[in-house]
């Protein structure tokens, strides 16, 4: 605690407060961290031409005026030591006053959902790692502060957003990116310093909705979007106003025309048992792989006596692209907007509607382009009782399963030019621009799921997002890690995963200051989100720790691959960051395949030699190419002796699916 202020700090605060035009973005708040030993930029809006003042307690001081619009900034310089300050701002008779300031590390947290993915009970969307419940407990930090930043959407860059730094505890950590505290915990105990982290994530997101419009001139692929952009900023039509509208009444307009629904399909009188039978999950294939509409499924489910009474879950995965569902006739829930393909759908059945016995569920799954269907795992289709839920009916196998009315006899669902939270620049827009400039460290950021499909884009997309990042808040190229993706069965994945990760992989040779986090031997293959956070967000400290914090003799990579040699049958391969020799983990290497001239690839043997490895199959005589983990759920086992995995890779350069 800082006891001693000086007495000039103290007659500043003591100026009542006045009803002005003085305020701060609201990531200016009590609680905050300031970073340390730099320039901690502070700005907000007066009365144009008015006179500011800005002094924190530690003991810095600076004075701006506001230009025409009510701008200004003052950047004050910040100590590196210990303390608990208060930051105040005056213009006039108005002041702003922040208590319980901190100065510390301050690190930016995106990403997708992998990021947002909070400290919490498993089970509950948005949350769960391993342990939670210890983790919780234990979550007594209170040099540890969040500010979360608010799910937002805009055309305009934004000025300021919504939320409010919490301190950590085990009442405020459920609020934490599990992936930030992570991180963020690993730092404090190390560095024993404040940590500030800055949440900036939404779930199933892409990367060009976290790039701004000149970000995006740096990728031709964007320009017609991004030129669409800028015609809206300046030639306001008011159509956004209606979007919601416009899609309401393409809504019923699907209710009106879709055979299904104006033939009762959902209703539980409906007889289907003439209608074909399909085994779910599943994407469309065969007849419907090239179709583009409405396809109704039902399934009946047995409720034993104790279910009746009580609310039920019902769990049927990611559906592509919209859903209906229905469960004895009655709606238990929806996924109408846009961009929701990979959000697994979550129902609530409520008493009032469960029997004993015999249940009937319909839904229909509406895909309005590209591959449609009831994408999950099998152990995603479930229903259970709401307080049991290892009481579980699983709801995977047979289906029935019939065509309702076409997008052709629809029409595009409503988007015009405005814009929902995938469109390019729209959450820079309106989430990462109001938090610009504050002072920040670095940035760590875990994505590329939703890129997967478009790799070869990602190549050029994902470096000029962190140029245009570190462009805008103008402070170098400050450090920026990020979280490759793990092992997940896609479905239909031929090796846009491992085209992912390899566009990721190369994203440090492109950009300076970075660093990657492998994680193919901390994922699950049946869990897009999987649980193991601590250990990602420690190895993206040993990222900041050896790079941003100078650590001596520390690791924070794995084995990444560098060079080929053939020599007859066999090909031996180099690794960078593996000068202390390489390990194999739970058993011999897997997932190296090797190819020949015909480019066909074989499982292949490989053993550790030192600091090499040696790949070789009987079934190819000369080889040229060797790739490791290049399926979408490979989860490998090549480490250095420094235990930190090494990512997919390919030797070969030929194109990619």
């Amino acid at each position: 605690m800082q006891r001693f202020l000086p007495a000039l700090f103290f007659l500043f605060l003591a100026v009542p407060l006045a009803a002005q035009d003085l305020r701060t973005p609201a990531i200016f708040g009590d609680h905050m961290v300031l970073q340390r030993g730099n320039s901690a930029p502070v700005w907000g809006w007066a009365a144009p031409g008015a006179k500011v003042e800005a002094r924190g307690s530690w003991g810095s001081a600076g004075t701006a005026t506001a230009d025409a619009a009510g701008r200004w900034r003052i950047d004050l310089a910040t100590k590196a030591g210990p303390g608990t300050f208060e930051l105040a701002v005056r213009s006039g008779a108005a002041e702003l006053r922040f208590t319980d300031v901190l100065l510390g590390e301050v690190w930016l947290c995106g990403g997708q959902s992998n990021m947002e993915w909070t400290v919490g009970p498993a089970g509950i969307a948005g949350n769960g790692v391993n342990d939670w419940q210890a983790e919780v407990a234990a979550a007594k930090y209170p040099g540890i502060r969040y500010f979360d930043v608010a799910h937002a959407v805009s055309i305009d860059e934004q000025e300021d957003c919504q939320g409010q730094w919490k301190v950590c505890s085990p009442d405020t950590i459920s609020a934490f990116s599990a992936a930030g505290y992570f991180f963020g915990r690993a730092l404090h105990r190390e560095l024993e310093v404040p940590v500030g982290l800055v949440g900036c994530n939404w779930g199933g997101t892409l990367a060009e909705a976290w790039t701004s419009a000149e970000g995006l001139d740096a990728v031709p692929d964007f320009g017609p979007f991004v030129a669409g952009v800028r015609k809206a900023r300046a030639n306001p039509d008011g159509a956004g106003a209606s979007l919601a509208e416009r899609q309401r009444q393409w809504w019923l307009g699907v209710a009106k025309t879709d055979p299904g629904e104006a033939g009762g399909w959902h209703t539980a009188a409906y007889d289907h048992s003439k209608w074909a039978v399909a085994a779910l999950p599943a994407t469309w294939e065969g007849p419907l792989g090239s179709f583009d509409g409405a396809v109704w499924y039902r399934k009946a489910f047995g409720a034993p006596a104790s279910w009746v009474g009580r609310d039920l879950v019902l769990e049927l995965g990611p559906i592509d692209d919209f859903d209906t569902t229905w469960v004895n006739g009655v709606l238990v829930g929806s996924h109408h907007g846009d961009n929701q393909w990979q959000a697994p759908r979550k129902y609530t059945i409520p008493s009032a509607l469960v029997r004993e016995g015999g249940n009937l569920i319909s839904v229909r799954a509406l895909d309005g382009s590209g591959a449609g269907g009831v994408n999950g795992q099998p152990e995603q289709l479930r229903v259970y009782p709401a307080d049991a839920p290892q009481a579980a009916v699983p709801l995977a196998g047979e289906w029935r399963e019939r065509r309702g009315v076409s997008m052709g006899q629809l029409g595009a669902f409503p988007r015009g030019n405005w814009f929902h939270n995938n469109a390019p620049t729209a959450l820079f827009n309106g989430m990462l621009a109001p938090v610009i400039p504050y002072g920040i460290r670095g940035a760590i950021f875990y994505q590329g799921e939703s890129n997967r499909t478009r790799h070869s884009q990602y190549r050029a997309l994902f470096p000029a997002m962190i140029r245009d990042w570190r462009g805008h808040w103008g402070r170098g190229d400050f450090p920026f890690y990020y979280v490759q993706i793990a092992p997940y069965r896609y479905g239909g994945d031929t090796g846009e995963a491992a085209a992912l990760r390899e566009a990721q992989t190369l994203a440090m040779d492109v950009e300076p200051n970075t660093g990657m986090v492998v994680t193919m031997d901390i994922g699950n293959p049946g869990n897009i989100h999987p649980l193991d956070k601590q250990e990602v967000g420690r190895r993206l400290a040993l990222w900041a720790l050896a790079r941003a914090y100078g650590f001596e003799n520390l690791e924070c990579s794995g084995p990444l691959y560098r060079a080929m040699r053939v020599a007859g049958s066999a090909v031996t391969l180099e690794f960078t960051y593996a000068d202390n020799g390489l390990e194999a983990r739970g058993g011999p290497l897997r997932h190296f395949t090797i190819a020949g001239a015909d480019r066909v690839f074989h499982p292949a043997e490989a053993r550790i030699e030192g600091n090499a490895v040696v790949v070789s199959s009987a079934a190819v005589a000369v080889p040229v190419a060797v790739r490791f983990g290049w399926g979408d759920a490979d989860e490998t086992n090549l480490y250095n002796t420094e235990g930190l995995p090494s990512p997919s890779f390919r030797t070969d350069t030929w194109t990619l699916p």
